[in-house]
Parts: structure tokens; C-alpha cells; sequence
């Protein structure tokens, strides 16, 4: 099956040792039966190290060290595990992150925005819009009765009208789409019930308001919601599943917003958001309208 993804994709490399938030620290690292047989099978040397750092209390995954660092994260921000035994023995989610993927009658894949390296390239590209051939899966294509992607390139077409100012486009497609948004206050209040992997950010939140637009930003916003509008919307089964997630899309694009207006970084904000609401299957449920 082909796969395709936004032009920006070919643009990402992970930066290793140069990255400043290291998906190798904060995070539990499961380990794939495929990978784990490998492991198994190793014998002597670094691979001897590789399986006393494997956990069997649950799913199989590393033991973390301090700061949650995983085990085969050197001082200088490498992984051991490259150096020691070569990168064909990372397990699927190190070999993949921040990678993800959509499936419907096509496949398609995305660079996630918890990543800051990702989280650049998307703020920075204007061809959210524009897809290439990028390789082929080993996947069917699914026989589906509603085509997102239809309904995607629709906004994505008002998006990109410059013709009028950014909060006009947004209320174009609010209006198209008969979105239902929740008050602030409910919103708040579903923000501090989420779990967070930085209590920190549960403060940072309460920043949410419809209220707060920061100008001189629209850029940045516009490219934020493609990237929500690309990732969370493409799978949905039918038109009210879509508007659904939409809504979703809208409100964490107005949370962006609301943090830009007390703090300028928009890559580790977008960052911040991306980490603690879309990778949290919970975390997304409780926003979903």
C-alpha cells in the first residue's frame, strides 16, 4: 500500500544529542515482541546490558533511572543501544517516534508535534496541504462509507484563503460545520482533570480562554490546527464522528492561543500541548465534545 504525508515530512531527521526535550526521558518504553526476541538472542557484551535493563511486570519495557532517563541514554544524549549493538535493535516505538500514521482507503503519515524537532519543521512549513509518495506500508487499504479527507482539504481550502483574516476563516469553518464548542469554564474544568505528566502544566492550562487571541501569531495557529485537523480528524467513521473531533482540534488550537499570550514559545508550547493531551488516549477522550 502507498503512503503519503505533508510535504514537510521529508524535512524530518531526529537530532539526537542535539535535541533539548529528549523523547528518551519521561516516557515508559514498551518493547515489541519482534524486538524483544532479538534482545533475547543476544549474548555477551552490550546485549547482556540490554536484557538486566528489560522489565516483565506488565508488558515488557525498560527499567527507567533517575528522571525517568531510560537506561541506554548516555550523558551525551546518545543511545547506547545504537552504539552498542547498531539501530536495527531499537524496539518499534524508538525506531518510529514521533512517527504516526492514518488509515483509511489510503495510508498516510504525520510526525508528531511532541517532538520539538517535528514541532519546528511544522510551524515553519506553509505546505501543510501538499502531499507526496513518501514509501509503502504493509497494510490494506479499509473500505470506508465517509471520506475525511474530503472534508479536510474543504478546510484546509479556508484555511489558506488570505483573503480574509485568520479568526474570519476560523468562523467560516465553525459556521460550515455547526461546531459545538463548550464555555470556558467547562473547558477549564476538563483541563484539571486531566492527568499530567508535568503537574506544572496543569497551571499553564488554566491559561485556556475564547477570549485570548494573540495577534501576530496567525501563522503559527493556522499550521497548529492543520497538524490537529491532519492527525485526529482523517480517521473519523462518519460526518458527526468528524465534527467531533474537529471541535476537539479547535480546542486545543485555541489553548495554544490562550499560552502564546503569556509565554512567546510557540515550538514548546505546541510541544507541551501535544505531549500532554494527544498522547493520552484519556487525555483526548475527556476534550472530545
Amino acid at each position: 500500500m502507498k503512503l503519503f504525508a505533508p510535504l514537510y515530512y521529508r524535512d524530518f531527521k531526529c537530532i539526537a544529542d542535539k535535541c533539548e526535550h529528549s523523547c528518551c526521558i519521561g516516557w515508559e518504553i514498551d518493547i515489541d515482541a519482534a524486538t524483544l526476541k532479538k534482545y533475547e538472542g543476544l549474548s555477551g557484551g552490550y546485549g547482556d546490558v540490554i536484557k538486566n535493563s528489560i522489565s516483565y511486570d506488565g508488558d515488557p519495557h525498560f527499567k527507567l533511572c533517575h528522571a525517568d532517563r531510560c537506561p541506554h541514554l548516555n550523558e551525551n544524549g546518545l543511545c547506547k543501544i545504537i552504539l552498542g549493538v547498531g539501530e536495527d535493535h531499537l524496539c518499534a516505538i524508538c525506531r518510529e517516534h514521533p512517527r504516526f500514521y492514518n488509515f483509511s482507503d489510503v495510508a498516510e503519515v504525520g510526525i508528531g508535534m511532541s517532538c520539538a524537532e517535528a514541532a519546528r519543521i511544522i510551524l515553519s512549513s506553509q505546505s501543510y496541504a501538499t502531499y507526496a509518495e513518501v514509501g509503502e506500508i504493509d497494510a490494506d487499504a479499509d473500505e470506508i462509507t465517509f471520506d475525511s479527507r474530503v472534508e479536510r482539504e474543504k478546510i484546509y481550502k479556508i484555511l489558506q484563503d488570505t483573503s480574509c483574516d485568520y479568526t474570519e476563516r476560523l468562523n467560516k469553518i465553525h459556521k460550515q460545520y455547526d461546531i459545538c464548542i463548550p464555555c470556558d469554564e467547562e473547558i477549564v474544568e476538563a483541563l484539571d482533570s486531566l492527568e499530567y505528566l508535568d503537574e506544572s502544566h496543569r497551571e499553564l492550562f488554566k491559561n485556556f480562554s475564547w477570549a485570548r487571541r494573540q495577534s501576530g501569531k496567525d501563522e503559527y495557529l493556522e499550521r497548529f490546527l492543520a497538524y490537529f485537523i491532519y492527525r485526529h480528524c482523517t480517521e473519523a467513521l462518519d460526518y458527526d464522528d468528524f465534527c467531533s473531533r474537529l471541535s476537539f482540534c479547535f480546542i486545543c488550537e485555541q489553548l495554544f492561543s490562550s499560552i502564546l499570550c503569556k509565554e512567546n514559545d510557540a515550538v514548546k508550547i505546541s510541544c507541551i500541548i501535544s505531549e500532554e493531551i494527544e498522547y493520552s488516549p484519556d487525555n483526548t477522550y475527556a476534550l472530545m465534545p
